[in-house]
């Protein structure tokens, strides 16, 4: 449904709200989000650009959120990288259409609609604080880690 772009812009944003006061170089970050580095660096750009994150040059340079993981929905996400709008009159500019969408128009207008609401109601910080869940983004032995951490020692 969402471009390639859109879902590594998911999962970089996911992983660096798991992080929230470190940055995070993008060689890191690549390899955690399994993302090509490359490519990741045009999405960190457009990520940047929508003031979604904050990036630093050099050795110790990395990126990290701009705002706390609570104040950033995945429609911002999603709209850093590609639109999504409500359709309100005809995109074709039929005259005979005015506000009347036709069938097919009306349709892509409802899955925009179901989006926004969808992704604009759901933060970061949602996505990593729900109990009982995996956090994204995380590979079986960093899961493996936690549940053994999160397990009481018996005293014998």
């Amino acid at each position: 449904m969402f471009s390639v772009t859109t879902e590594y812009a998911m999962r970089a944003m996911a992983w660096l709200a798991l992080s929230p006061d470190t940055l995070v170089p993008t060689a890191t970050l690549a390899e955690k989000t399994k993302v090509p580095p490359h490519y990741l660096a045009k999405v960190l750009q457009y990520l940047a650009g929508a003031e979604l994150i904050l990036g630093r040059r050099g050795v110790r340079g990395g990126y990290k959120l701009r705002r706390p993981a609570n104040q950033i929905t995945l429609l911002d996400v999603v709209r850093s990288v590609a639109q999504v709008e409500r359709i309100n009159s005809c995109p074709l500019g039929l005259e005979n259409h005015g506000p009347n969408l036709c069938p097919l128009h009306r349709r892509i207008d409802t899955a925009a609609k179901v989006i926004i609401e969808t992704y604009g109601s759901v933060t970061l910080h949602d996505l990593i604080s729900q109990p009982n869940s995996p956090k994204p983004l995380c590979d079986e032995q960093t899961t493996a880690k936690l549940t053994i951490s999160a397990v009481p020692t018996a005293r014998v």
